[in-house]
């Protein structure tokens, strides 16, 4: 179990002096965020355990908090199996899941009020997920969350053609980002918040500079590549002609 860190929503980092003067400014204070779950599907399936943080400019932690929650239903084996907690231990030390979800969502609208970016990898995922939990335990949601950065998204557009998967492990990997502990949700987030800042280093003369229109820029980029993999799935029979994956982003 990892160190809970009081977050300080008016928290703002000051710029590392050896932060890479073509590093777009959004990548010297991030915030990161993962979600461990018992299960794929966002409307149905509950948080398990979460991460939030923020990182410097070098991508060394600053604060961090996580949670272990009750889901209130039963853990698949097969969840558990991944992200090692039982329904048991769940049940034994997580705290009720409507606070749980209420305390993530507080954290995260306050380093989104104040301008930080949130970097999540495959974000539609997560973001997603909270929502459908915020509503199903009377929590009001976020509300068009931004900025958000979603790595994903960044280098699938900026590399398309790579062959492999692009699991965060693997993309990880390939822009030489440790990951220790995948599946862990504090391992996860930081490691995708790195990878966020590596992708900005090494794509900055194409990345726009400006937040807002990355930002902008990541809800056209994955509606275009749903549209691309719909095509694919259609043409190998994975889906019928009429179907289509939604591309919506950062919330489906």
């Amino acid at each position: 179990m990892h160190t809970v860190v009081d977050m300080d929503p008016n928290l703002h980092a000051p710029l590392a002096a050896d932060a890479h003067d073509s590093t777009p400014a959004w990548a010297r204070v991030i915030g990161v965020f993962d979600l461990e779950t018992t299960g794929i599907d966002v409307t149905t399936d509950r948080i398990v355990t979460a991460h939030v943080g923020l990182l410097d400019a070098s991508g060394a932690v600053i604060l961090s908090r996580d949670w272990i929650a009750d889901p209130g239903i039963d853990i698949p084996e097969s969840a558990a199996a991944i992200h090692g907690v039982t329904t048991a231990d769940a049940r034994a030390v997580g705290s009720p899941a409507g606070d749980v979800v209420e305390q993530i969502v507080d954290v995260l609208r306050s380093l989104l009020d104040a301008g930080i970016p949130v970097v999540a990898y495959n974000a539609a995922y997560d973001f997603s997920l909270l929502a459908h939990e915020a509503h199903r335990h009377g929590v009001s949601p976020l509300r068009d969350p931004a900025p958000v950065i979603d790595p994903l998204i960044i280098d699938k557009t900026y590399d398309r053609y790579r062959r492999g998967k692009r699991t965060l492990a693997a993309v990880a990997e390939h822009y030489a980002v440790g990951l220790d502990d995948a599946h862990h949700a504090s391992a996860d987030a930081v490691a995708a918040g790195r990878l966020a800042q590596a992708l900005a280093e090494r794509f900055a003369p194409l990345l726009p500079p400006r937040l807002e229109e990355l930002h902008t820029r990541q809800i056209a980029w994955a509606r275009a590549q749903a549209a691309s993999l719909t095509e694919y799935f259609i043409r190998i029979g994975r889906l019928d002609p009429d179907e289509r994956l939604d591309g919506g982003w950062p919330v489906r």
